[in-house]
Parts: C-alpha cells; sequence; structure tokens
C-alpha cells in the first residue's frame, strides 16, 4: 500500500478513474472525494470510486496522505494552496492538470514548508465527462508526465512515480516548460483543430459526414469549460504550435495552388509516414 489515505478533489472522469484503479489495485486505503456537488460524490460514492464524501476541503484534505487535484486547471493552484495549509506535515499534493507551468510556479511560490507538491499529468482522458464514464483500467500502458523543478523533493516525486506505475501507467519526468511546449501540440491544438473544422460545418451538410470527419472531430465534445483555461494558461505555446501549423497548411495551399502533384504527395506521405509510426 503506497497511501493510507488519498484525497481527490474534484472526482469526475479523471478522479474518478483514479480512485477506481487505486482500490481496485490495492494502493491506497481510503480514498476521499472532495466537491461542491454532494450528489455528484453520492455518485463517486456508489461506483466504488471513493469512500467517503468531504464538502469542506478543509476537512477533506486533514487526513491524508497524498492529494490528487483533478479540477480545470484555473482552480488547481488555488485548491493546492487552500489545501496545503490543513494538510498533515509531510503530505504529498500533486495534479492531473494539463498545463504545468503556470499551476507548478504559482503553487511553490506560497506551498508552506510542511508539505510537497509535484505536478503531474496523466495523458489518458476522453472527450466525455463525469464519473460515470469513469474506467479502472484508464491508465494501463498510458503515459503520466510528472514536473518536478529543482525545489521539488525527490522523494515526493518517487513515490508518486510509484503510485502512477501501480495504476499501470509508464511515467515521463519533464521540466513545466517543456510539457506544456510538447502538449501544446500533441493535445491542446488538436482539440483547437477539431473544434474550428466542426465549427463550420454547414448544418444542412451534416448528413454528408462519414467516419473521417466524425473521428477527425471527435475530440471537439470536450467541454469547453475544461478547455479554454487550458488554452488560456498555454497561450504562449500554443500560439507558437499555430505558427508550426500555419507554415504546413502554406505548404499545403502552395502546392495546391500550383497543381504540383509531386508536392501534394510528399507532404500526405509525411504525414502517414508520421501517423503509421504512432501505431494503433
Amino acid at each position: 500500500m503506497l497511501f493510507d489515505t488519498l484525497t481527490i478533489v474534484g472526482v469526475g472522469l479523471i478522479g474518478g478513474a483514479i480512485g477506481l484503479a487505486a482500490k481496485q489495485r490495492g494502493i491506497v486505503g481510503r480514498v476521499v472525494g472532495v466537491g461542491r456537488d454532494r450528489a455528484r460524490l453520492q455518485t463517486a460514492l456508489e461506483l466504488g470510486a471513493i469512500d467517503a464524501i468531504a464538502l469542506d476541503l478543509a476537512q477533506g484534505v486533514r487526513d491524508a496522505d497524498c492529494v490528487l487535484f483533478a479540477a480545470p486547471v484555473d482552480r488547481i493552484a488555488e485548491q493546492a494552496l487552500e489545501a496545503a495549509a490543513f494538510c498533515r506535515r509531510g503530505a504529498i499534493l500533486t495534479d492531473a492538470g494539463s498545463t504545468k507551468q503556470a499551476i507548478v510556479e504559482r503553487v511553490e511560490a506560497g506551498l508552506p514548508g510542511h508539505v510537497r507538491f509535484v505536478g503531474g499529468h496523466p495523458l489518458a482522458g476522453s472527450e466525455k465527462k463525469g464519473v460515470e464514464h469513469a474506467r479502472a483500467d484508464l491508465f494501463i500502458d498510458r503515459l503520466t508526465v510528472l514536473t518536478p523543478t529543482e525545489r521539488t523533493d525527490a522523494e515526493a516525486v518517487a513515490r508518486l512515480r510509484d503510485f502512477w506505475q501501480a495504476l499501470g501507467a509508464r511515467v515521463q519526468v519533464m521540466t513545466p516548460a517543456e510539457h506544456d511546449r510538447a502538449l501544446a501540440l500533441t493535445s491542446h491544438l488538436p482539440h483547437l483543430l477539431a473544434s474550428a473544422l466542426a465549427g463550420i460545418l454547414p448544418a444542412e451538410w451534416a448528413a454528408l459526414t462519414a467516419t473521417g470527419f466524425r473521428d477527425t472531430t471527435r475530440i471537439a465534445g470536450g467541454d469547453p469549460a475544461l478547455w479554454t483555461p487550458i488554452f488560456e494558461q498555454n497561450r504562449a505555446a500554443l500560439l507558437d504550435a499555430l505558427d508550426q501549423l500555419d507554415a504546413r497548411l502554406q505548404q499545403f495551399r502552395a502546392a495546391l495552388n500550383t497543381a504540383d502533384a509531386h508536392a501534394i504527395d510528399s507532404l500526405l506521405f509525411q504525414g502517414k509516414r508520421m501517423r503509421d509510426a504512432l501505431g494503433s
């Protein structure tokens, strides 16, 4: 057992999956769910994702060895700093947010010395939301990124590495800035593109959408309330990723304008080669 008590703040899809997996694998003794909506927490309790409900953050973290924040990214730092004052000495705080630099910098600037914080991000999820869609196998063979800095406690990083590996995940360590640059291209830009493509579809052509359009735009069904703060917090890196995309689109535009079949074929081949290398 890695932690006697794990507190999850935000028991939705990701938080619920963490609770289910940790309980199923015997990694923690007890899981406490913290949130503002008693009905949602009751659903999490009935589904077995948590063992106890806490509507008050101070009460929910008081006995925790580890507190994991799975809220929207614009709430995580504030929640972590608020919770830290009520945590026991030596408690580990971490998160599952899709941005890291803004969160880590703010938490480290105000974190009291009796607790430890390690930024984290499991690269798993769905366009669906809510604990009812959580699965205990969500993290199996999926990557989780930990983002320590020179101020981060090494023992806390090691314990969280063990925790995520026990959930079935692979773990990679990166700086917060490296994480945000990478995720801008691999996660945030794809969501922006899916939303843009879905947004320009004329209603009268909806019946003509088949597998290609629907697969390409699937993630546009994600909750805007989650994605807007992600775009805001990772604005600079996302703009850089958009610049890279613009450059590639200009190559396609030039090839189409000149009817250069060879250039079109070459660009398509480059994309296919990289996509094939990712596997299924």
